[in-house]
């Protein structure tokens, strides 16, 4: 599809203005490909700090019942924007207590997630555990998860792995090894498992101590993220 000047030149001042390939194609009513195209035609590309700081990212993690989706549910999941504040949700006791279970929780997580251009997690990615968990549990209950190229994502994980040779590709002992304050409410399957008594002081207490873990977790992972990033590419790799 042939460009018109007047079009070249709306896409030459929503770039300026910091706008991401995928707001750009919306506002011009164009496919991805041919505005991602367009741009690298006329060298609009952004630099890597430009891209840092111009993009709106935010560090997520989730906590679950199991390491499998379709015998777990999400509990809580918290997604940090950077340098900026945590969005913190967490499932409702009655929507557990009713067969809702973690549906509204995921809802919510889908709906978030139109605030940011890219999600960075910890092991979480393709093949590993917090996007493919909660997209299982979007597919379960029929909800309408981000498809491919909806949005970015990044992993500490693989950076830590092929880029540094560490005892343990943890979370918990990256932090250690960096310098970065980590979790002091840590893993404990005795507050875990208070989530299947059914009995509500227990899963209150329970539930607010997962919270906490989990705020901990995202602001650790930002911390890490700003230590390492620079050692691999800027790339787009879609959800």
């Amino acid at each position: 599809m042939i460009w018109t000047p007047y079009e070249e030149k709306q896409l030459i001042q929503l770039r300026a203005k910091g706008k991401t390939t995928r707001e750009i194609a919306n506002a011009l009513h164009r496919s991805y490909e041919s505005i991602e195209h367009k741009i690298h035609r006329l060298g609009l590309e952004f630099k890597r700090e430009e891209k840092k700081k111009k993009e709106r990212i935010a560090f997520g993690d989730l906590e679950c019942s199991s390491l499998t989706a379709s015998f777990g549910i999400i509990y809580t999941f918290c997604l940090k924007k950077l340098d900026g504040p945590i969005i913190k949700r967490k499932i409702d006791l009655k929507d557990l207590h009713s067969g809702l279970y973690d549906k509204n929780l995921v809802k919510q997580f889908i709906e978030d997630c139109e605030e940011f251009d890219r999600l960075v997690f910890h092991y979480g990615t393709d093949r590993k555990f917090d996007l493919p968990f909660i997209r299982t549990r979007a597919v379960y209950w029929g909800l309408p998860f981000p498809e491919h190229k909806f949005m970015w994502v990044g992993d500490t994980h693989p950076i830590l792995k092929n880029k540094f040779k560490l005892h343990s590709n943890r979370l918990e002992a990256a932090c250690d090894f960096f310098g970065i304050p980590s979790k002091k409410h840590r893993l404990n399957t005795d507050i875990w498992l208070k989530m299947i008594t059914g009995n509500k002081k227990l899963m209150q207490e329970a539930i607010d101590y997962i919270m906490i873990h989990n705020v901990e977790d995202v602001v650790s992972l930002e911390l890490l993220w700003k230590k390492i990033y620079k050692y691999v590419p800027y790339v787009n790799t879609s959800i």
